[in-house]
């Protein structure tokens, strides 16, 4: 009945474990692709970080030559206000000094007409005077020619100038004719000092204008520009953001697988009995399955379930009702059976660029897990080896039940 009971119960413990092989199998594939991805995203999550810090870097350039830039139009700005408030200022003065010039040119201008007027009166008086009198001069002159006649000739023109200024005195006369003729010149130079002044001016405040248009130009021509450079930085920004954020989303999206995986080896380790304490002599550390010591709990999960495979097929080999096959023993090593066939799992890895290598694994061959292929030679090889043992057991047990059995029909 023991022995009816196990054989019942043998199918469904390795059909158990032969799920459980070919879904360690799958999470393995599974895990190697999400390691091929994290590596990819990370070395990608590192690049597009040096972008992000490249583009903040030369954004904060740009930022600093608009600063530099905005200053420089600014203080441009202030010198021109300043000169053209100069220059008002200037022409201003110019010009109340040029109406006061004006003012003075136009009196001296009415004087002298007045004086000419009065000259112009007084000669055609003389000319009448000179008229009457030219008989009386032809035989002045007549009578003598002497100094006396010429120094009476000046006592009348004297006299005539007297009565015309009211000035008595001679010297004080001359004094102020002279006076009056050195204003009058100075007053002339003046007004063409001022002219020129004025002409220099004036061009200055035209050069004045012309750098106020260049500035004003160039101002706008550098904020065009410093525009332009802050679009295109903002939209490779914009570019580096989306793709970071992109990125983040995927590595959160293989953190929640991986999180699964780790669940579901730690299932399949406490089920099949793998020994805990091995582990955290390995690692040691017992706060749980890590990122970097999945493939140690998975390479003891295939250990274990090699045993346990193998301990199976010890069981079936022992059972006398059973033909041995070397074949079926193999294929249960290996977690084949004709009831589970095995999936093919179609993974494409993503590309995501040339320039992205995978991290070299720091495993071991010793410590890696097998492949395969490896551990189909390698279980092969085993079974063989034992075959050679088990066939006279087998033999030998067969024959010493055959014996039995007609010794009971016989004393029966």
């Amino acid at each position: 009945a023991l022995k009816n009971r196990w054989c019942l119960f043998c199918p469904q413990a390795l059909t158990r474990f032969n799920k459980q092989l070919a879904k360690i199998s799958g999470l393995r594939e599974e895990l190697d692709i999400l390691h091929v991805e994290r590596n990819r995203f990370q070395q990608v999550y590192r690049r597009l970080v040096k972008e992000l810090l490249e583009i903040r870097k030369d954004t904060g350039d740009v930022i600093d030559q608009s600063t530099s830039a905005y200053d420089a139009r600014v203080e441009a700005q202030y010198k021109t206000v300043t000169l053209n408030e100069k220059a008002v200022k200037d022409l201003a003065q110019y010009s109340v000094e040029m109406q006061e010039l004006e003012r003075v040119i136009a009196h001296e201008h009415r004087l002298k007409t007045f004086m000419s007027t009065k000259n112009q009166e007084r000669a055609d008086e003389d000319s009448q005077d000179a008229n009457r009198k030219h008989a009386t001069e032809d035989r002045e002159k007549r009578k003598t020619e002497s100094g006396e006649e010429s120094m009476a000739t000046l006592e009348e023109a004297f006299c005539r100038i007297q009565s015309a200024t009211g000035e008595e005195d001679l010297d004080l006369l001359v004094m102020k004719f002279i006076e009056v003729e050195d204003r009058n010149f100075a007053l002339f130079n003046y007004v063409n000092e001022q002219n020129n002044e004025a002409e220099t001016l004036r061009d200055q405040i035209n050069q004045t204008q012309e750098e106020m248009a260049q500035f004003h130009d160039e101002g706008q021509r550098q904020e065009k520009e410093h525009k332009a450079r802050l679009r295109d930085i903002g939209e490779q920004q914009q570019d580096a953001e989306q793709q970071a954020q992109g990125y983040e989303q995927r590595s959160i999206a293989v953190a929640k697988i991986l999180d699964q995986l780790k669940t579901g080896v730690g299932s399949v380790f406490q089920k099949i009995g793998c020994d805990r304490s091995v582990i955290e002599d390995m690692l040691g550390s017992s706060s749980g399955i890590r990122d970097n010591d999945i493939m140690t709990y998975l390479g003891l999960v295939e250990q274990r379930t090699n045993e346990l495979l193998t301990a199976q097929s010890y069981l079936s080999s022992k059972d006398l009702e059973k033909d041995y096959d070397p074949e079926d023993v193999a294929r249960v090593l290996l977690g084949q059976s004709p009831q589970l066939t095995r999936q093919n799992l179609s993974i494409l890895p993503p590309s995501i660029g040339d320039n992205n290598d995978t991290e070299e694994s720091s495993l071991t061959d010793e410590e890696r897990p097998l492949t395969r292929n490896e551990l189909q030679q390698k279980v092969m090889k085993g079974v063989l080896r034992k075959e050679k043992f088990v066939r006279p057991e087998v033999k030998a047990s067969k024959i010493g039940v055959g014996a039995n059995n007609r010794q009971r029909s016989i004393e029966a």
